[in-house]
């Protein structure tokens, strides 16, 4: 069976979606944009989704958050959302770098699509052009990041490739 990925033209399913977005307290102003731009990106394409947001103190804090919502709400994605600015000491490379495997290691464990959006940048002008801008906006890009793979993944199953997600034809 040839299996092909559904073009990036937008959300196309005609059933609703489940979407929770996790996004750190940290940085709020430009955390706020960000799940501001992903939501309305979200609404934008499929206005019927069903959207739930889950703040936490940090973006040390979200993969624990996502884990939990994996379990027990079991929506169709999970966007991840935060803004780490590097300082004088490895500390924000750290937590970068922890998180980024975790976010991974979870969207396997649970087969579900976890979209990384938490920015580790050099300042605040990079957070400015990333949260705020409208040429690059990774809160938006978050949004129809969220919506293609739960396409991707709807589509699998409706090809006989899994018969639910995480399991195996």
């Amino acid at each position: 069976m040839s299996l092909h990925a559904p073009e990036h033209t937008g959300y196309r399913s005609q059933s609703p979606c489940r979407i929770t977005i996790v996004a750190s307290r940290y940085n709020e102003v430009f955390v706020t944009s960000l799940i501001r731009e992903a939501q309305k990106a979200i609404l934008a394409l499929a206005p019927e989704t069903i959207l739930e947001l889950l703040r936490v103190p940090g973006a040390f804090e979200i993969p624990l958050a996502i884990k939990l919502v994996a379990e027990h709400q079991k929506p169709d994605a999970i966007i991840a959302l935060g803004v780490i600015l590097r300082g004088e000491t490895a500390h924000a490379h750290l937590i970068a770098t922890a998180l980024s495997e975790q976010l991974l290691a979870l969207s396997l464990e649970y087969s579900l699509p976890v979209i990384h959006e938490v920015l580790l940048l050099d300042s605040q002008a990079q957070a400015r052009a990333r949260c705020f801008g409208s040429q690059i906006n990774r809160g938006a890009e978050a949004g129809q990041c969220a919506l293609s793979m739960i396409e991707v993944t709807r589509s699998m199953i409706a090809k006989g490739v899994v018969d639910e997600l995480g399991t195996n034809h």
